[in-house]
């Protein structure tokens, strides 16, 4: 098993990774469920897979009251979920005292997080993340939040989990397009800290594809320890921890003009990278073959590069709305001179922003002029 430490003073925690580790993870979970109540918050989806398990690996170490089952999708991350499982958690007995269990992807992680940030004032939650991308990105780092209509994650708070549980083998019942969903998010953390982890995925691919477990146990860890060191630089994400959201400005802007159900979170952001290093080429921030790089890895990867039928004006619009953008400005983080460093940008004339949107657009049919 493998370790990662996320260092915050009192709310530090683990990452614990290993392949297999459901067969070990009642004494991992007995160190902070022990003599507490603890609810399962799942989807649809996860909840046939793995509920029955992690049930079992709770009652051997806590009082098991139940869980609360949600519809699969970015759709239902939204207050009326939130809403209803208070409701059920409350039905449940769960209290100050319980452990909420988060089990499943990233939009089960931000859910349940939610409701445990705000459930009785806070009460402690741990994450068992199902999916490549929850794996290596939103089940670290205290992030939780929902969607509204005009944006996504525009209500949320920070709020820690006590442990981060990845067992590697659960990968073998994602279907390929969670996969390639949570190898953007890979791409990205070498793109903005590591670029001797961007030539290893350049030059992993076949074992990426073929879903080697060495390959992934390492691609894991390596990116758990990238965004465990910015996290516990800068929690609350002041200054540092913005890099992370490489590609996010225009990614989620992309999810927000199709209503988060044309593309998933995982296949915006590579549209939304690529996007970004367009813009630092045309500010003269970084050489053209960079992001050709970056598009060929990519592209390997079977990742998208072009968002179809979505309007640029709508997308820079939605921009507007991110939850980053403060007073009106839009920051943007974008390459630095080289692949492994990127900086923070704003104040950028729209008629580039305009510019960089369009080249990763297959041609809108309407009125864009």
């Amino acid at each position: 098993m493998r370790t990662v430490r996320v260092n915050l003073d009192k709310r530090s925690y683990d990452i614990s990774i290993a392949s297999d580790m459901f067969s070990s993870l009642a004494e991992e979970l007995s160190k902070i469920t022990e003599r507490r109540k603890s609810f399962i918050i799942t989807d649809s989806n996860v909840d046939k897979l793995y509920s029955e398990t992690i049930k079992v690996l709770l009652e051997k170490n806590s009082a098991y009251i139940g869980k609360y089952v949600f519809r699969a999708g970015e759709e239902y991350k939204n207050l009326a979920t939130v809403e209803a499982g208070y409701h059920a958690a409350i039905k449940a007995g769960v209290d100050r005292n319980s452990v909420i269990v988060a089990l499943g992807g990233g939009v089960c992680g931000d859910v349940a997080g939610f409701i445990a940030a705000t459930y009785m004032r806070g009460i402690k939650f741990i994450q068992i993340p199902t999916t490549l991308l929850a794996m290596v990105d939103s089940s670290i780092g205290g992030k939780t939040g929902v969607d509204l209509d005009e944006g996504k994650n525009l209500v949320g708070a920070f709020w820690q989990p006590e442990g981060v549980f990845i067992d590697t083998k659960v990968l073998d019942t994602l279907p390929d397009r969670e996969l390639l969903c949570g190898l953007a998010e890979v791409v990205k953390y070498g793109v903005i800290s590591d670029e001797k982890f961007f030539e290893y995925l350049e030059n992993n691919i076949e074992g990426i594809k073929q879903k080697k477990y060495e390959v992934y146990e390492y691609i894991i860890g390596k990116c758990c320890s990238i965004k465990a060191d910015i996290v516990s630089q800068d929690e609350r994400e002041n200054s540092l921890r913005a890099i992370l959201n490489f590609g996010h400005t225009f990614g989620h802007a992309i999810e927000t003009v199709s209503s988060y159900s044309k593309y998933k979170h995982g296949e915006a952001v590579p549209i939304g990278m690529l996007m970004a290093c367009e813009l630092g080429v045309i500010l003269g921030a970084i050489d053209s073959k960079i992001k050709e790089r970056v598009q060929k890895l990519l592209q390997n990867l079977s990742l998208p590069i072009k968002a179809t039928g979505s309007d640029p004006k709508s997308i820079l619009s939605a921009m507007t709305k991110d939850k980053k953008t403060k007073d009106g400005v839009v920051n943007f983080i974008i390459p630095d001179t080289k692949i492994g460093k990127v900086k923070i940008i704003n104040k950028i004339n729209n008629a580039l922003v305009f510019r960089a949107i369009k080249t990763h657009l297959h041609v809108y049919e309407g009125n864009s002029n």
